[in-house]
């Protein structure tokens, strides 16, 4: 359920329902607009008929009901779109923000010349491994505690903040210590302890949707974190599995325009772990920027014939900033919003 405030309310009214909210056992998200503040409400469906009595008190509106199952995360519970923080920039406005960095961090020379392209070619965010899931247990896993000290080292050399992926419960409060936003990737999309976690996380989380995740299923995921009181948080198209072999995964480009008139959360694509092959993430970078994502996470590794991890689907930098320059032009033709790629 969701409670809509008069417009104009003013605090005192707002905090009175809040409280009045918590004090028969329901937890209280109010979305603060420039005129009018909605109160999103979770908790047993057991006391609905007593909740619809908040009706009564001074600076109320409304009363709505939620109907899907995802209560935060639907786009009823707040006015207008959520943007996602980090420093100075904001994901989910009029700027289409790129991501981009190698699957994982290797060395310190590798993370720094890759973050240098990246920011030459005009991403705003360096993406990069610490810890790998891997199928095989032979398999890179990932430089751990120190990949994350070179992500920091980097970060501060290069003036980028950081995206990087936390795969346990155990290791969030670690990562949270050198990462700016934290990945939850497709493998832990329904890893509700972790979920959990990195609700309470002080740092923005992107979330990756599962392989064989569905919409409504991504959105449940969100919502945990949501609920766990963290309401920074980007969804990530990925690309879903099917029967087809061509690429690695199929992507779902229609689930961008679907999320968003669900969901107020921001929408980028990642069409890198998509397609499994370079050469395909130029043309569905662009098709994700027509079809109303909010930005990219793309690979890039200054030598991907040398990569530990996923070296085929990794740009080299020509090929990056060929990219970057392909989304520049075709910006401004898309979208009717100021801002974009600078």
């Amino acid at each position: 359920m969701v409670i809509v405030m008069k417009k104009n309310a003013p605090e005192e009214h707002v905090n009175q329902v809040i409280s009045w909210i918590e004090s028969v056992g329901y937890q209280t998200h109010p979305s603060r607009g420039v005129e009018q503040t909605i109160i999103g409400v979770v908790g047993d469906d057991r006391g609905k008929a007593q909740l619809k009595s908040v009706e009564y008190l001074p600076g109320v509106e409304k009363a709505v009901p939620i109907l899907k199952p995802y209560k935060l995360a639907s786009r009823e519970s707040r006015e207008g779109d959520t943007l996602v923080t980090v420093g100075s920039l904001d994901i989910g406005g009029p700027e289409f923000v790129v991501m981009a960095g190698p699957c994982s961090v290797e060395s310190e020379e590798q993370l720094m010349e890759s973050a240098y392209v990246i920011k030459k070619g005009g991403a705003q965010v360096l993406r990069g491994g610490a810890y790998k899931p891997r199928t095989s247990p032979y398999s890179f896993q990932g430089l751990e505690e120190e990949g994350l000290k070179l992500l920091k080292k980097v970060r501060e050399k290069m003036g980028l903040p950081v995206v990087t992926e936390v795969m346990s419960s155990q290791d969030v409060e670690l990562v949270e210590e050198y990462a700016d936003i934290l990945q939850i990737g497709t493998r832990n999309v329904q890893n509700f302890a972790l979920l959990k976690r990195v609700g309470q996380a002080r740092k923005p989380v992107l979330l990756k949707r599962g392989m064989m995740t569905t919409i409504e299923e991504l959105l449940m995921s969100a919502e945990y974190i949501l609920s766990s009181g963290n309401d920074q948080v980007i969804l990530c198209e990925r690309g879903i599995r099917t029967f087809e072999t061509a690429t690695r995964n199929t992507l779902d480009l229609s689930a961008v325009p679907v999320l968003k008139e669900l969901t107020h959360l921001p929408v980028i694509v990642d069409p890198s772990h998509a397609t499994g092959h370079w050469k395909y993430v130029l043309p569905l970078s662009k098709a994700a920027m027509a079809v109303g994502a909010d930005g990219l996470l793309i690979e890039v590794h200054p030598q991907p014939e040398k990569a530990l991890c996923d070296g085929s689907q990794s740009l080299k930098p020509e090929k990056f900033y060929l990219l970057m320059e392909e989304l520049k032009k075709l910006h401004p033709l898309i979208r009717s919003k100021t801002g974009g790629i600078q």
